[in-house]
């Protein structure tokens, strides 16, 4: 008697193998919507993230000489500011390359300024370089207190401004990272838990023949993985696509500025094996937190 239920049981596990391939489809399709959602939230805030840094990274001093030092007093003021906390290079602009670098930077307009070349107006500059951009405050006031010094440049509520902007982009990209994470857990443990309920006979079956609990739960965390893995493979391709697009479109408008996008390779094959390796982990976490309750009946 018990050899025929099994056998019964059997046939109808085939069966509902094959009505539920749409449970399957879902389950991937659920991981594709997720981990494309993902994807490209995280790249979106690792760029912005790495402008942040970079913008950071370009903040500098800029010590304006007293038009009347020499060059000695100009040597011991570098020295000076060399002595300082947090300072990493200090180094020289002449008046002539700061009007240089003017005359480029105005384009057409810049020629006006050619004038000047004869009697040049400008300062000699030093450009002060910092171990971290937070030390940039902090180290211009002291400089300011240093002598054969005309002015000192760092664009106070400038830099201010862009370290609290830098800070909060970061912590909401934490945040929707972490966010969109749990959702995906959350909706794909779901998924899952569904296709697992629709295949409850295959575990009776396998109990009824008297399978352990460790060798029901290996097929389905294999399936898992899988799930979680072939779901990651649509959201790869599309982001791999769409970045390049964008990243061919983009760099050549930014070039010449301290906008830079992360570099196609090695950014996209890193964020694929991210994407990969959240897919996997997921759907092995979900599937093993869904076939949990028929296991301790």
């Amino acid at each position: 008697m018990k050899a025929r239920t099994a056998r019964r049981h059997v046939r109808e596990g085939l069966r509902s193998l094959k009505r539920n391939g749409w449970m399957t489809f879902a389950s991937v399709s659920a991981v594709a919507v997720t981990l494309m959602l993902v994807g490209v939230f995280l790249t979106v805030i690792l760029n912005v993230n790495h402008i942040g840094t970079t913008l950071e990274k370009d903040v500098e001093v800029r010590v304006l000489v007293d038009l009347t030092a020499n060059k000695e007093q100009q040597a011991t003021l570098k020295e000076d500011i060399k002595k300082l906390d947090h300072v990493t290079t200090v180094r020289f602009s002449s008046k002539d390359q700061e009007l240089n670098n003017l005359i480029k930077s105005m384009g057409e307009d810049g020629k006006a300024f050619k004038l000047f070349e004869q009697q040049n107006p400008l300062n000699d500059t030093y450009i002060v370089k910092t171990d971290s951009p937070e030390q940039i405050a902090p180290v211009a006031k002291k400089i300011e207190g240093l002598k054969y010094i005309d002015e000192v440049i760092y664009g106070k509520k400038q830099v201010q401004k862009l370290f609290n902007a830098v800070s909060v982009g970061r912590n909401i990209g934490l945040v929707l990272i972490f966010g969109l994470l749990f959702t995906a857990m959350f909706l794909i443990s779901n998924t899952i838990k569904i296709t697992i309920m629709a295949r409850r006979r295959e575990i009776e079956i396998m109990r009824l023949v008297g399978a352990t609990n460790n060798f029901i739960r290996w097929p389905f965390l294999l399936e898992g993985l899988l799930l979680g893995v072939l779901g990651s493979v649509i959201p790869i391709v599309l982001l791999l696509t769409g970045y390049k697009v964008i990243y061919n479109m983009l760099m050549p408008k930014l070039a010449g500025t301290m906008f830079t996008l992360l570099p196609f390779s090695p950014f996209v094959y890193q964020l694929s094996a991210i994407l990969i390796g959240i897919g996997a982990i997921i759907g092995m976490w979900g599937s093993v937190m869904s076939i949990r309750k028929f296991l301790r009946k």
